[in-house]
């Protein structure tokens, strides 16, 4: 029988460690799933993660967020997806804050929601209010600017300015810089290992990633240029 306190400790501990990895991702779903007599618990530990962590901690969340539900379905224990369903507004109010602190995290919350759609874990309707909240935080955080924060590097913290900017830690922003960066190197190999002569699995693959285009990635680029732009500021 394993100990509830250790096993939440260690899950606790995975969150806080996920990356733009996949592997880091299915660990912990694996995880989850492992020890789902604890699913409450568990689930618990996911909200308190998202609410406690820093923006690109908050970001590999979500993304794992995917990764469970999907494991829960092919597991055979919905119990993962029901409780997600049921507080999928806690999570995306944590993950991208009305406030503008999490504009840098709009497009990845769209992401999932449209990941999750797919996958039929929530419903349009669900979708399409999320997505109306969402168009509101985008633009909050339009005139936001990221740039380094003069406390301790890494700290965390990400703290407002004065004019609504937000001033993030300059270790967060060049590891976001890299996720970001590595997500997308992923995407594209997925893409192009695709049989190129079985035109039936490709259209099924473009079908599917119908919502990530060139536009996507270049709305990466010029995020990842914007975070660039505000190392060189400070340096």
């Amino acid at each position: 029988m394993a100990d509830p306190f250790e096993v939440r400790m260690r899950f606790t501990s995975q969150l806080q460690h996920l990356n733009a990895s996949v592997t880091s991702a299915q660990k912990a779903a694996n995880y989850a799933l492992k020890y789902r007599d604890m699913d409450e618990d568990l689930h618990s530990c996911i909200l308190e993660q998202l609410e406690r962590n820093n923006m690109n901690n908050r970001a590999n969340i979500m993304y794992f967020i995917e990764h469970l539900c999907d494991l829960a379905i092919r597991e055979n224990h919905p119990e993962f997806v029901r409780m997600m369903q049921r507080d999928m507004v806690r999570v995306v109010d944590a993950v991208a804050p009305s406030d503008g602190s999490g504009a840098a995290n709009v497009k990845v919350v769209r992401r999932v929601l449209a990941g999750l759609a797919q996958k039929q874990v929530l419903v349009p309707q669900t979708v399409s209010e999320l997505e109306e909240s969402l168009k509101e935080r985008d633009t909050s955080g339009a005139h936001a600017t990221l740039s380094p924060s003069n406390g301790a590097p890494g700290s965390g913290r990400h703290t407002p300015r004065g004019n609504g900017a937000i001033r993030l830690d300059k270790r967060q922003i060049e590891q976001r810089i890299e996720e970001d960066r590595e997500r997308h190197k992923r995407l594209r190999e997925v893409i192009w290992q695709v049989d190129a002569e079985n035109d039936g699995e490709f259209e099924k693959l473009w079908e599917e990633s119908s919502d990530i285009g060139e536009d996507d990635f270049t709305a990466a680029e010029e995020d990842a240029a914007e975070r660039r732009q505000a190392i060189d500021l400070d340096s």
